[in-house]
């Protein structure tokens, strides 16, 4: 396997239950080899994240630090089974990235299968959305099958994410509905991302679970876009 030189989901100090600034994540991703690391903050519906005049005022940022090309998106919280997000259109379009995601305390808990695969659909369908985040957790019960061939349809990056493997990860199933999503990757020629999840600087561009998992499985490198900047360009829609 190729080396991960890219890191597509990160969070700041500004996302309320994070802890490292800007220039700590971007110090950090140096040491380990990144090349490309995004900070993708929660939009605001989670709670204790910043607003929407944060996400309109990203471009006064520079997008290299330490020789790392810098990525700032968002997060987006998928709202219901009708795939409504949390950021206007008009500012989502402006990002480098936007990563669209399931978390209860926005999309709440209990849904059904109908309604997850619903809402990921929907939001697969809106063409700033990039990445599905963590679709990997057992609490919103979803269709592999039927993900994987939503996002072949609509070019969207399905994430691995090292913080859904770790040992105390909160998530559920995770490890399992992964190999399940990658052999139907490889089975349907379906591109993945990778994103650390990163909520503190020493985890930044971190992917020890995510690696050995694309190694246990056998994955084939030219479906992970982060090893490769020209696909990852082609995915994103962004020079690098």
């Amino acid at each position: 396997m190729r080396k991960i030189i890219a890191d597509t989901h990160a969070h700041t100090i500004v996302s309320g239950h994070a802890y490292s600034t800007i220039r700590e994540m971007a110090s950090a991703a140096k040491r380990r080899g990144i090349q490309v690391q995004a900070l993708t903050e929660h939009a605001p519906k989670m709670p204790g994240t910043c607003g929407l005049y944060y996400f309109q005022n990203l471009d006064v940022i520079p997008r290299e630090m330490d020789g790392v090309r810098m990525l700032f998106g968002a997060e987006l919280n998928i709202m219901d089974p009708e795939g409504n997000v949390d950021l206007p259109e008009r500012v989502c379009e402006e990002l480098d990235l936007a990563i669209a995601s399931m978390h209860i305390p926005c999309f709440g808990e209990g849904r059904s299968e109908d309604e997850v695969m619903r809402a990921y659909e929907a939001v697969m369908k809106k063409p700033y959305v990039k990445i599905i985040g963590h679709p990997d957790d057992s609490r919103f019960p979803t269709d592999y099958e039927r993900l994987v061939k939503m996002a072949k349809e609509t070019g969207t990056l399905l994430e691995l994410n090292n913080s859904s493997l770790r040992p105390a990860s909160f998530r559920v199933g995770t490890r399992e509905n992964l190999l399940t999503m990658l052999d139907l990757c490889r089975q349907y020629d379906v591109a993945v991302t990778t994103g650390s999840d990163a909520h503190v600087d020493v985890d930044a561009g971190n992917f020890c679970y995510v690696s050995e998992l694309l190694e246990y499985c056998n994955f084939p490198e030219d479906l992970v876009v982060t090893t490769d900047p020209e696909q990852l360009k082609r995915y994103l829609q962004i020079d690098l």
